[in-house]
């Protein structure tokens, strides 16, 4: 083989690799933030569970214009997105998202506050 030839095989192969590193690289951000968003919406549903408890009378298992007592329920504590707890007062329900992907080696990991009206806010954690 002449040196172009070699040389065109070189670089081919240089292209290749950087082809792979490029698609490697896009694949894991994606992938992290398809958990932030999952995270995010498992936090909304769980929200809305909240709401839900807080306006159930309590002789129907709710919790009478009150947060205190609300559990997630055993099967949404964890689940392929991540895992989750909640901190109930009277008035006002944190719920806490974790992530199963890493983001620069730290889990993803997300926040909620809920209240009587609706989700307040979801703020990043990490």
């Amino acid at each position: 083989m002449g040196q172009q030839q070699l040389l065109l095989i070189v670089l081919g192969v240089i292209v290749v690799g950087i082809a792979i590193a490029v698609g490697i690289s896009l694949f894991n951000a994606n992938s992290i933030n398809a958990n932030r968003d999952a995270v995010v919406s498992d936090l909304n549903n769980l929200g809305a569970l909240g709401i839900s408890y807080y306006k159930k009378p309590q002789s129907m298992g709710g919790g009478n214009k009150s947060f205190t007592g609300f559990l997630i329920p055993t099967n949404l504590e964890s689940n392929a997105n991540g895992s989750y707890v909640a901190t109930a007062t009277a008035k006002t329900l944190t719920i806490t998202g974790t992530g199963a992907e890493l983001d620069a080696g730290v889990n993803v990991e997300y926040s909620a506050l809920v209240d009587s009206l609706g989700i307040i806010t979801i703020t990043q954690v990490h």
